[in-house]
């Protein structure tokens, strides 16, 4: 059993820039690279394995060659998240993703509940998080048929190192000038509610899907999402800080400044983001394998039951397990 770094799946959306390639090192042949399924396993986008036994497969037939690397908690031999980055040079559409029980009933797909971790953002920047006060179809669909839809939507301004809970149903967007990480579940349903009047490279507009959307949105004033403050527990070479806990997964900032210790049971696998910095990776318990090195903007995925790692190094990590 051995830790494997994945390479990730790109996408060019029209929205995105050139950061994921000038500061994270993405070799992608798309321009512009709006995200990087980092680990993923979902169809439409599915990462592959950089080194050791398994290079050149995608994670997926990993798994589903060895199910017992997701764990004991999971029985169905699906990885049940999706880990990625998001550079938006420019807004993101309005949009919306169904829960689990919807998402299944009409799109054959898990629902869509995530967190973001911002990782940069422009002086003024801004996210969409939900509506103002309470709205109805009736309101919802006038408003983008008259473009009038941002009187009622909340905006929330945005900093490095925010973090932002977005349960399914919730309305959202992503602004221009914002660099993040997604943890979210698997799946790949979105359905837009507005997106500007943009047209794609063809010269056409990108489909809405109102009538969706509204069957699945929160259609009610969105909760106060302003940071608060978030406990950092400090060891020798090493802090830890708890972004996100939800029924889905579980999101730690790691900042090692030598080294840091973790065990990886055989309850769950674990994922590793580094978002700056570089280091290695030791699997104590296995003295025969070679420390995993890694550099900022890669990415690791921890088989279940691995055991005791030690992470060398001058990192940030995101750590992510469910």
């Amino acid at each position: 059993m051995e830790i494997i770094k994945l390479s990730p799946a790109g996408k060019d959306y029209l929205w995105g820039g050139t950061r994921l390639k000038d500061e994270y090192g993405k070799n992608i042949d798309m321009t512009p690279l709006a995200e990087t399924w980092e680990c993923s396993v979902h169809t439409d986008g599915q990462s592959t394995v950089a080194n050791g036994t398994f290079k050149g497969m995608t994670l997926a037939d990993v798994l589903r060659e060895h199910p017992e690397y997701l764990g004991t908690k999971f029985n169905n031999g699906k990885l049940p998240v999706m880990v990625k980055l998001i550079d938006a040079k420019n807004d993101l559409s309005v949009q919306v993703h169904p829960d689990d029980d919807y998402a299944r009933e009409h799109e054959q797909d898990s629902g869509k509940t995530e967190m973001w971790y911002v990782l940069d953002a422009d002086d003024g920047a801004s996210l969409i998080y939900g509506f103002r006060h309470k709205v109805n179809e009736k309101i919802l669909r006038n408003a983008v048929r008259t473009k009038t839809l941002d009187k009622h939507l909340q905006k929330v301004k945005v900093h490095r190192g925010d973090m932002y809970y977005v349960p399914a149903g919730t309305v959202h967007g992503v602004g221009k000038g914002i660099l993040l990480a997604e943890v979210q579940e698997s799946s790949n349903v979105t359905y837009r509610v507005y997106d500007y009047d943009r047209v794609d490279k063809d010269g056409k507009k990108r489909e809405l899907h109102l009538d969706k959307a509204v069957e699945v949105m929160n259609m009610n004033p969105s909760p106060d999402v302003k940071q608060i403050p978030r406990t950092v527990r400090y060891y020798p070479g090493a802090s830890r800080e708890l972004l996100c806990r939800c029924r889905y997964f579980e999101v730690e900032r790691i900042q090692i400044t030598k080294c840091y210790s973790f065990p990886v049971r055989d309850e769950s696998f674990q994922i590793l983001m580094c978002l700056d910095g570089y280091g290695h990776i030791d699997v104590i318990d296995n003295a025969g394998q070679k420390p995993l090195r890694f550099i900022k903007g890669e990415t690791m995925f921890i088989p279940a039951g691995i055991g005791k790692c030690l992470a060398v190094g001058d990192a940030e990590l995101l750590k992510v397990r469910c």
